[in-house]
């Protein structure tokens, strides 16, 4: 990742435009490019969304390429792999011109981050500390390097973890209704 540009607020975030594709993440007030999505991250994503959606959770509800404030040193907004709303997260974006949940709004049910190599730190460590902040309830480490699922719920003010492996079924209290393993998880991404 690639420091662009220093010193932005969440609102020049929001407006800024170079007129390419580059996706970014705004830290600490600085504008980090974002390295291309593997596909392996991108088809482990798109399985889970379809499993979400097969579950019955409303496409309005699914997020890719959907964004969230966080706290940081200085403005901070994230782009998690997969973004399961809440109603009222959902609610909170319908005709906005972008999908970024801002301070004050709800946030969503589930966020779900499918590590990438060298990535680790940023995943466990940091967007942990970041999304606990904004208490979603439900934050997943899907790490396909590790071959393991990180469920962490949120409980009485602090993230309670779950690690599955191999056939281990998932256990969600947010999506009773799931019912996946963590090789079904984590092998979606070698299939073609």
């Amino acid at each position: 990742m690639v420091a662009i540009r220093s010193s932005m607020t969440l609102e020049d975030y929001l407006n800024y435009d170079d007129g390419t594709d580059t996706r970014y993440e705004l830290v600490d007030g600085m504008l980090i490019e974002m390295p291309t999505e593997s596909t392996l991250n991108t088809q482990i994503a798109a399985f889970l969304l379809a499993a979400f959606l097969q579950i019955g959770i409303p496409y309005t509800q699914l997020g890719i390429r959907h964004q969230i404030a966080v706290a940081g040193a200085r403005a901070t907004a994230r782009e998690p792999d997969l973004m399961i709303h809440s109603e009222e997260s959902a609610t909170a974006l319908d005709g906005r011109a972008q999908a970024l949940l801002t301070h004050d709004m709800p946030p969503p049910a589930l966020v779900v981050e499918v590590v990438s190599p060298k990535q680790e730190n940023r995943d466990y460590r940091h967007k942990r500390t970041e999304y606990a902040a904004r208490h979603i309830p439900e934050y997943w480490i899907v790490d396909p390097i590790a071959a393991k699922v990180t469920v962490l719920e949120w409980v009485d003010g602090l993230y309670e973890e779950r690690i599955y492996q191999g056939n281990e079924q998932i256990v969600s209290l947010n999506f009773p209704a799931l019912e996946l393993t963590a090789a079904q998880i984590l092998s979606a991404g070698l299939k073609s």
